[in-house]
């Protein structure tokens, strides 16, 4: 079995262009039997061989640290991998050994545990995409959902995450990092006054990879909302400290180049002025828009500043093939703040093209009412349930717990927007793709 060395020093290996663990020193060697593998055969180690693919495809060294599973322990190892021609060249330190803390998932799957303490146990169980594998009947009932309804959904569909009094989700960071966690806060999404602090362990399966958490949650436990608050304020401020100063320079430097102020310059050079001081106005705007609440009562033209959102997004467009059609529209007067607009409509498009299908179309329709001014953003994707839909105007949350991003475009976009008298709303449903609408007061 695995053991850790006797005494601190680097165990080396070798793995081959075919991923063959071709050398190793007993402690690795004995690993890979661990892992149901032997010297000479496809390293069976998946957090070891995702560095070493790291490496080999970065053409770099590359450390990590990572945790593997031995046959009665865990071991926190420091793994270095370094390309050598087309083998990889491990050198794993640390080797600190724990406890086997991870239940495995047959565990979870299998027959009837072994009797318990008599209290309750609110246990909750999930797989590596976050979908609920099973909620105990005593949980289930305080979160007002039918575990067998519940399974096969995405545990944020049970709950809402919310984050702890350090302004940080503890189970996002731990999916990431492939770790246990512990004062995950969340609600019922059946009722948002069931308050909950999840746990959870690492769950691998029968190959060792990640499969997923096992838990529990401390029924009516909150994190301190005050504290988060404030923190996230903070964040915001330094933030925008930070970032609005370089970003003016920037902004100053690129309407150098278009007004040709420092000497001549050929026109094709000096268009990328513009294209410069284009997006570094729009960084601006995010930035601001996340420290700052704009104003009302300005009357802005929405359709002019359509256009100038389409011009920001249509490079990503241009990647996917994508066709962005604007309809034709003299003016639309709203009573809105410009940069804010410009931001809410760049968040949608962005969102459109990303789950367009490519060689697809995004369309923009405007509609004016007796009291209001509206742009929707149409896309031709896969649609979104509608469970999600209102999910997914949460902080830190995607429709696809899969799908890339942080989170915060559509939270970011309807915050805006509300705060200017209007909202975002959408339609959408699976097959039909979705209608993402800004609505505005009328000027």
């Amino acid at each position: 079995m695995a053991s850790a060395p006797s005494e601190p020093r680097a165990v080396r290996g070798r793995i081959d262009k075919a991923g063959r663990l071709v050398e190793a020193e007993p402690d690795l060697e004995a690993l890979q039997r661990d892992a149901g593998s032997a010297l000479g055969k496809r390293l069976a180690v998946p957090q070891i061989a995702a560095v070493a693919q790291l490496a080999r495809k970065l053409g770099i060294a590359v450390s990590r640290h990572a945790s593997a599973a031995a046959a009665d322990h865990d071991v926190e190892l420091r793994i270095h991998a370094t390309p050598d021609g087309d083998d990889v060249l491990l050198s794993i330190d640390g080797w600190e050994r724990r406890p086997a803390a991870a239940p495995r998932l047959a565990n979870l799957l299998g027959g009837p545990r072994e009797a318990e303490a008599s209290q309750p146990r609110h246990e909750w169980a999930a797989d590596e995409e976050l979908r609920v594998i099973s909620l105990s009947p005593e949980l289930a009932d305080y979160l007002g959902v039918d575990p067998a309804d519940a399974a096969g959904q995405p545990l944020t569909r049970v709950v809402r995450m919310d984050e702890d009094e350090d302004g940080e989700m503890p189970l996002i960071a731990s999916l990431a990092a492939r770790r246990p966690f512990t004062g995950q806060p969340a609600r019922s999404r059946a009722d948002d006054s069931r308050t909950v602090l999840l746990s959870g362990d690492v769950v691998s399966g029968a190959d060792g990879n990640f499969a997923g958490f096992q838990g529990t949650a401390d029924l009516g436990a909150t994190a301190a909302p005050d504290a988060t608050q404030a923190r996230t304020a903070a964040f915001d401020h330094a933030l925008d400290e930070a970032l609005r100063s370089p970003l003016d320079r920037i902004i100053e430097s690129a309407e150098r180049i278009l007004d040709r102020s420092d000497g001549p310059l050929r026109s094709d050079y000096a268009s990328y002025g513009s294209d410069i001081a284009a997006a570094a106005r729009h960084l601006l705007s995010v930035v601001q828009s996340m420290s700052d609440d704009p104003t009302q009562g300005q009357v802005i033209d929405l359709a002019a500043l359509a256009a100038e959102a389409v011009v920001m997004v249509e490079p990503a467009a241009e990647e996917r093939n994508i066709t962005i059609v604007l309809e034709s529209a003299r003016s639309l007067p709203a009573s809105g703040e410009e940069r804010a607009v410009i931001q809410i409509l760049v968040n949608l498009m962005n969102n459109a093209v990303r789950h367009s299908p490519e060689g697809g179309e995004v369309t923009l329709t405007f509609v004016r009412t007796e009291g209001t001014a509206s742009l929707t953003v149409t896309d031709q994707g896969a649609g979104i349930d509608a469970a999600d839909q209102q999910r997914i105007f949460e902080r830190f949350e995607r429709a696809d717990p899969r799908e890339g991003g942080t989170g915060l475009g559509l939270a970011i976009s309807r915050r805006l927007a509300r705060s200017m008298g209007g909202d975002v709303t959408l339609e959408s449903a699976p097959g039909i793709g979705a209608r993402f609408t800004l609505t505005l007061p009328a000027s």
